[in-house]
């Protein structure tokens, strides 16, 4: 076994038992067998002639045309492949975080197996990378999709996600990314959230910028992508958002909405008691009285809600021993 031949496990092995190499290129799989073998020898020609030290993580995310077998043939044979084969399909989402697992190298890259996005560009990015960003972003500037069905929905994503996460890059769905190894190891993924990634590194406080990259039309199979998944975008979106905001003080929204209810709800009751007992009117079929009691309940179910919330993120912090806050450098004559 070469020192960059990896066993395959059910789990990663502490990062100490691997060497750490320069960059580890994830590729998520699902049903393209046809692109592999272009894939890998387009990945393994730009590295090689860019002299760095690398490895390929295919992950396959429940394929049915082949792809596991090619990959555990090909990770048998070649000493820069791991190949981590999904129990069954999870999501990009998902085959992203095994990915990032499962990776070695100072910085990942990751993009699709498509070949639309095209591996001669990853140099460039990580060249970016080492002017001190901590993530970089491909900008599919001259994309090669069709206009209804992927460019539209595409837009109006990428806008409403620039203007809620205040992070203004230009193509969130663009897999060709670069990050520094320590960002990545701060994210824990789920649902979508893989499109949101520089969102999710900007609560993190990295550097983040982008550059145009090549895009190719799609050469084998079809996309898996399309306006179905718009609504899942949108939930995840409202995630991010709240996240951005509220992550570690979410008594701030839930207790100023409680607050909020209470304060209506007890001010309409103040004002139906006046009414009761200056005028003798009857208040008991009036609506005003239905909605008191409702904004209260609400209010004081909001503000609990806030209670336990705010309970379940100090538990996430200290039970992980995981820092609110992340430390960019250190500078002083006597830290190593």
């Amino acid at each position: 076994m070469t020192k960059y031949q990896i066993p395959i496990t059910n789990h990663p092995l502490p990062i100490t038992h691997y060497p750490i190499l320069d960059v580890s290129i994830v590729v998520p799989i699902k049903d393209e067998l046809e692109s592999l073998p272009l894939l890998l020898e387009a990945i393994s020609h730009t590295l090689i002639a860019s002299e760095l030290s690398y490895e390929i993580i295919c992950i396959d995310d429940g394929s049915t045309d082949g792809s596991p077998e090619f990959l555990k043939e090909q990770a048998q044979l070649r000493t820069d492949l791991k190949a981590v084969i999904l129990r069954r399909n999870y999501g990009q989402t998902a085959a992203m975080s095994a990915g990032f697992n499962y990776a070695t190298g100072k910085a990942i890259v990751t993009l699709d197996a498509d070949l639309q996005n095209d591996p001669a560009d990853i140099p460039m990015l990580l060249a970016k990378l080492n002017e001190g960003y901590d993530l970089v972003s491909g900008w599919r500037k001259n994309r090669q999709d069709g206009a209804v069905n992927r460019l539209l929905p595409s837009k109006i994503a990428n806008w409403l996600i620039r203007r809620t996460t205040s992070v203004y890059i230009h193509d969130y769905g663009c897999s060709l990314k670069a990050y520094r190894a320590e960002l990545v190891a701060d994210m824990h993924l789920y649902g979508e959230l893989h499109r949101f990634l520089p969102a999710l590194a900007y609560i993190e406080g990295a550097r983040i910028t982008e550059l145009p990259v090549r895009h190719h039309a799609r050469r084998f199979g079809k996309s898996k992508y399309g306006i179905s998944r718009t609504f899942r975008v949108l939930m995840d979106l409202l995630t991010i958002l709240f996240m951005k905001k509220f992550l570690t003080r979410p008594m701030h929204v839930f207790g100023l909405l409680g607050l909020f209810s209470m304060v209506s709800g007890g001010g309409i009751g103040i004002y139906l008691t006046f009414l009761k007992f200056a005028f003798q009117a009857d208040i008991g079929n009036r609506p005003l009285l239905i909605l008191a009691v409702l904004l209260l309940v609400t209010g004081v179910q909001l503000f609990c809600f806030g209670l336990l919330a705010e309970l379940l993120m100090r538990t996430y912090h200290e039970s992980q021993g995981r820092p609110i806050y992340r430390v960019r450098e250190v500078v002083a004559q006597n830290v190593k």
